[in-house]
C-alpha cells in the first residue's frame, strides 16, 4: 500500500530547492512561464494597476515582482523557508512594498476577503491536500474578484520528455490521481474535471481557460538546445483557468 505524502512532507521537498535554482528564474521565470504562462496570466489580470493581488504559492516570487513593478499592491504566500528568505531578500533590496507571508496556502491566517484578484499558479499540482488551498484562494477575493490558476495540463503533464523518446506524445493514465516526480519534489496528476468541479463547488463562475502553444518561430530559435521543444507548437503543456466569484 502507498502512502498518500502530506502537505508537510511536500514543503520540506520543495525547500530543497538551492539558491541558484531561484536565481536562475530571475527576472520572469523559466523558458515555459516566459514564453506560455505569463502572457496569458498577465493578459487575464489585465490592468494591475491600483489593485490588490494575492499570488498564493509565490515560491520564489519572480511573478509578485512583475505584478508590483506593474503597480499591484502584492501580498506572496510561501510556505518553505528557503524561498521565503529568499523573497525577504529581494524585498529588502528593491523595495516594492510587498507584503511576503510564510504559511502552507491551506492554513494560511485570515487575509480578510478583499483582494481583486489571486494568483496560484503552477501551485495546485504541488500540493497533496489541494482542496483547501484552492477553498483560500476563493476566500480571500472580493465579490467579482478573479481567481486565476495554471497548472500542467493533465493530458500532456510529461509532454517534452515523451516527444524526446518516441517523437509524439504518448499518455496511458489519465484519470486517476498519481504521483509525478520532479528534480526537487513531487507533483501529482489529477485529470482536469478535479480542479474545474471543485471551482464549481465554490461558488466560481468560469470566465475562460487557456491553452497555450508555443509561437513557431521561439521553437525554430530553441530547437537546438532544446530538443523535441516543437512539441509545445502542436500540444498544450499548460492549462491555465480564470474564474470570477459572483
Amino acid at each position: 500500500m502507498t502512502t498518500h505524502p502530506t502537505n508537510e512532507v511536500s514543503i520540506q521537498q520543495w525547500n530543497t530547492m538551492p539558491r541558484e535554482a531561484m536565481e536562475a528564474m530571475e527576472p520572469d521565470g523559466d523558458f515555459a512561464k516566459r514564453h506560455l504562462i505569463n502572457p496569458v496570466l498577465l493578459r487575464m489580470l489585465g490592468d494591475v494597476r491600483g489593485r490588490c493581488v494575492l499570488d498564493a504559492g509565490c515560491g520564489q516570487g519572480y511573478f509578485s515582482r512583475m505584478l508590483a513593478t506593474r503597480g499591484a499592491h502584492v501580498t506572496g504566500v510561501e510556505p518553505t523557508d528557503a524561498m521565503f528568505a529568499y523573497n525577504q531578500e529581494k524585498e529588502l533590496a528593491l523595495q516594492q512594498g510587498i507584503h511576503y507571508i510564510q504559511a502552507d496556502l491551506t492554513r494560511i491566517p485570515d487575509l480578510g476577503s478583499g483582494y481583486d484578484a489571486v494568483v496560484c499558479s503552477m501551485v495546485l499540482p504541488a500540493i497533496p491536500d489541494w482542496k483547501p488551498a484552492m477553498r483560500a484562494c476563493v476566500q480571500a477575493l472580493r465579490p467579482g474578484g478573479l481567481f486565476l490558476f495554471s497548472v500542467n495540463h493533465p493530458a500532456f503533464e510529461q509532454l517534452l520528455a515523451t516527444w524526446r523518446k518516441h517523437g509524439e506524445y504518448r499518455l496511458r493514465r489519465y484519470l486517476e490521481e498519481y504521483e509525478i516526480p520532479l528534480t526537487h519534489a513531487t507533483d501529482f496528476h489529477r485529470p482536469i474535471s478535479a480542479y474545474l468541479n471543485e471551482l464549481a463547488a465554490l461558488g466560481c463562475r468560469l470566465r475562460e481557460i487557456a491553452e497555450p502553444g508555443l509561437e513557431p518561430g521561439i521553437a525554430r530559435e530553441t530547437a537546438d538546445s532544446e530538443p523535441g521543444i516543437e512539441s509545445y507548437v502542436h500540444l498544450p503543456n499548460f492549462l491555465i483557468v480564470a474564474a470570477e466569484l459572483p
